[in-house]
């Protein structure tokens, strides 16, 4: 059976047809969930929101683009944004101590690639995670996130210069 008799057959209320194109789709949407919210047990609840807002939007799946895939990983990645604004707090608690350390020049986060990637806006985390490690072409991306193709070239470009001093200040400290 191929995929487009599949995404039909989902589409129509097969339930094992469904399964058959939500299984192959578990393992990002979960890293791309982990990425986002950085909890397993919220990650795990957002596939599940997923599978399950999936299935009762079913109607909206798109045969004719001959994957489903960008449609559920935009389901997961709104379900963590919608988790993220109800922990909004959460996100306030851990910035300050970021720009504390950004203010008091703390060379060693500085030099971190990871304290980098988390003094970014959540937007351009969120791009560079789909995009490098996820793997997802910039069109998938740009379907996920709900923008043009190539406003995810741009943004990929900006934020990458912008990483950029940080990488290379890390490369001639090793």
């Amino acid at each position: 059976m191929d995929e487009l008799d599949l995404l039909q057959r989902a589409r129509g209320g097969d339930q094992q047809a469904f399964e058959a194109i939500v299984r192959p789709v578990i393992q990002p949407a979960y890293r791309l969930a982990l990425a986002m919210l950085g909890e397993r047990g919220a990650a795990e609840d957002a596939v599940q929101e997923m599978a399950l807002k999936g299935w009762r939007h079913r109607n909206r799946i798109r045969p004719e683009l001959g994957t489903a895939r960008p449609w559920f990983l935009a389901i997961v990645a709104n379900e963590c944004r919608m988790e993220r604004r109800r922990r909004w707090w959460s996100v306030q608690r851990l910035a300050r101590p970021l720009e504390r350390a950004a203010a008091e020049g703390d060379l060693a986060a500085g030099l971190d690639l990871r304290h980098a990637l988390e003094q970014l806006p959540y937007r351009d985390r969120e791009l560079l995670h789909l995009y490098f490690v996820l793997d997802l072409p910039a069109a998938e991306v740009a379907e996920v996130i709900g923008i043009k193709v190539g406003a995810v070239k741009s943004r990929l470009h900006r934020v990458t210069e912008r990483l950029r001093p940080r990488l290379e200040t890390v490369e001639v400290a090793r």
